[in-house]
C-alpha cells in the first residue's frame, strides 16, 4: 500500500476548486455640487426609529460568570483580587438591605473600584428543624446574588463568587466589578 504524503493529499483536495470570478472596483463616489439652475432639495432624514434595547445580560450563577476568562474567574474564587471596599448587611432587613446594596454598588462603580466584598451573614441555625428545604440558609444569603443579577446592578457586576474562609466564607460574597470606561482626554 502506498504512503500518501499531505502534498499528496493537498492537490487532491483542491483538484475540484475554481477560482472566484473577478469583480469590477467600485466605482468611486464623487461628491459634485448642484448647479445653480437646480432647486437644491434637503437631504432626507432617515426615520427616526427608537434604538433596540441592548439584549439583556446573562445572570451570573455559581459557575463561570459569561464574559470572564477562566484565570479570572480562578483568581476570584480564590480570593486574589485586592478588596476595595466592604459592606455589612448583618441585621438589615430585606428592604434596607436591597437598597444599601444596590447604592454600595452604584457608588463603587463609580469610583473605579475592581473588587468589592459583601457580608450576608450565615443566617440563623435552626437546630433539629430540617422540616424546610433552605433549613439554616439566612434570608440575605439568599437573597443577595438575585439582587446582584438584578439591574442596574447586574450591568455594572462582571462576575461574583463566595468568599474564601478567611474573609467571610459561605457568609459573603466576592463581587467584580466591569472596568468603567475612562472619560477622553485623561
Amino acid at each position: 500500500m502506498a504512503k500518501v504524503g499531505d502534498s499528496d493529499l493537498w492537490q487532491a483536495a483542491l483538484r475540484d476548486v475554481k477560482p472566484l470570478r473577478k469583480r469590477k472596483p467600485a466605482a468611486p463616489i464623487v461628491n459634485t455640487p448642484p448647479r445653480a439652475s437646480q432647486p437644491v432639495e434637503a437631504p432626507a432624514v432617515p426615520s427616526a426609529r427608537p434604538r433596540a434595547a441592548p439584549p439583556p445580560l446573562a445572570p451570573i450563577t455559581g459557575r463561570r460568570a459569561p464574559g470572564l476568562d477562566r484565570a479570572s474567574a480562578e483568581r476570584l474564587k480564590r480570593g486574589r483580587y485586592p478588596i476595595d471596599a466592604r459592606i455589612d448587611l448583618h441585621g438589615m432587613t430585606q428592604d434596607d438591605a436591597h437598597g444599601t446594596l444596590r447604592d454600595f454598588i452604584t457608588a463603587s462603580a463609580r469610583a473605579g473600584r475592581r473588587c468589592v466584598l459583601v457580608i450576608t451573614g450565615k443566617g440563623l441555625r435552626r437546630l433539629g428543624d430540617d422540616s424546610s428545604a433552605d433549613a439554616g440558609i439566612g434570608v440575605l444569603r439568599n437573597a443577595v446574588p438575585r439582587w446582584l443579577n438584578e439591574a442596574p446592578n447586574r450591568a455594572r457586576i462582571l462576575a461574583f463568587a463566595a468568599a474564601q474562609p478567611c474573609d467571610g466564607g459561605g457568609g459573603a460574597l466576592y463581587v467584580l466589578l466591569r472596568r468603567q470606561p475612562r472619560p477622553a482626554g485623561r
